[in-house]
C-alpha cells in the first residue's frame, strides 16, 4: 500500500512558552482527544467515518505536533476537536494521509516536545480507567502523549455499548500514570489490552509502553471482530 494509502491522526498540544502545561494533563488530555473523536457521529456515521475507518483498517498511528499563538488559532480553525484538561489543551483533527498533511499542521513542530509535572499526579478515582504508563522506558512527552492514545483506543475498542456510553457520562475521563516494575510486570500478564509500539521514533519496535486497565476490562471486556493490528490485544 502506498504512502499516499496511509492515514496518521494528527494531536496538536498547545505550548505557550508563559504557560506550558502539565506533562500528565497533556498526556490525559490526549487520551480524551483520541475517545472524544471515537465517539463523535462524524467519526461514527458523517463526515469523518470513512477517513477513521481507513485509518483503522491499516493501524492507528498518531503524530503529535505543538503549537502556540498564531499557529494555535490557525490550527483551530481546521475541523476538528479541542479538548481541555485541567491546565492542557489538546487538538484532534481527522486522520491525514501520510503524504498529505494540511499545510498548517505540516508546518508543526513534531520533536521535542517535553513537558514536566510540578507534583507527583495523586491517586486515580477507583472508578475511572487508569492508562499506565512502563516504567522501563524513557518517552518524550510528544511520544507519551500518542502512546495514551493508542491505550484510550486499545480500552474504547475493548468496551460494549453499556460500558461505552458510562464512559461517555462520566466525560470519557481516564488517569495516566507511571506503573510501578511490580505493578507493570503484574498489569502485562493480566489479559488488558496493551499497546506495542511500532518503533517509529525512540523506541524499540514492539516495545510494551502502556496498558489500558478499567473495571470492565478486568471482567473480560468487550472482543469484537474489526480491523486493525491492534483490534485484539495480543496475549
Amino acid at each position: 500500500m502506498g504512502e499516499i494509502d496511509q492515514r496518521v491522526l494528527p494531536l496538536v498540544v498547545r505550548i505557550e512558552r508563559a504557560a506550558p502545561p502539565e506533562r500528565t494533563d497533556a498526556l490525559e488530555a490526549a487520551a480524551k482527544a483520541v475517545l472524544t473523536l471515537l465517539a463523535d457521529e462524524r467519526s461514527v456515521s458523517g463526515e469523518w467515518a470513512e477517513d477513521v475507518r481507513a485509518w483503522e483498517t491499516i493501524g492507528i498511528r498518531k503524530v503529535v505536533r505543538r503549537a502556540r499563538g498564531a499557529e494555535w488559532r490557525r490550527v483551530l480553525d481546521l475541523p476538528g476537536i479541542t479538548v481541555r484538561v485541567r491546565t492542557a489543551e489538546v487538538r484532534v483533527h481527522p486522520p491525514v494521509p501520510v503524504a498529505a498533511w494540511p499545510r498548517d499542521l505540516s508546518r508543526l513542530q513534531v520533536s521535542g516536545t517535553e513537558l514536566s509535572d510540578s507534583a507527583a499526579p495523586g491517586e486515580p478515582e477507583p472508578a475511572v480507567p487508569v492508562l499506565w504508563l512502563n516504567p522501563e522506558l524513557t518517552m518524550s512527552a510528544g511520544k507519551a502523549m500518542a502512546q495514551a492514545g493508542h491505550a484510550a483506543q486499545l480500552a474504547w475498542w475493548g468496551s460494549d455499548e453499556e460500558s461505552r456510553s458510562a464512559w461517555r457520562e462520566a466525560g470519557l475521563v481516564t488517569a495516566v500514570r507511571p506503573a510501578t516494575p511490580a505493578v507493570w510486570a503484574a498489569l502485562v500478564g493480566s489479559g488488558l489490552p496493551v499497546v506495542r509500539d511500532a518503533g517509529f521514533t525512540e523506541i524499540e519496535p514492539g516495545s510494551r509502553t502502556v496498558v489500558a486497565d478499567a473495571p470492565w476490562l478486568r471482567q473480560g471486556g468487550f472482543r469484537p471482530a474489526g480491523w486493525g493490528p491492534l483490534r485484539h490485544p495480543s496475549p
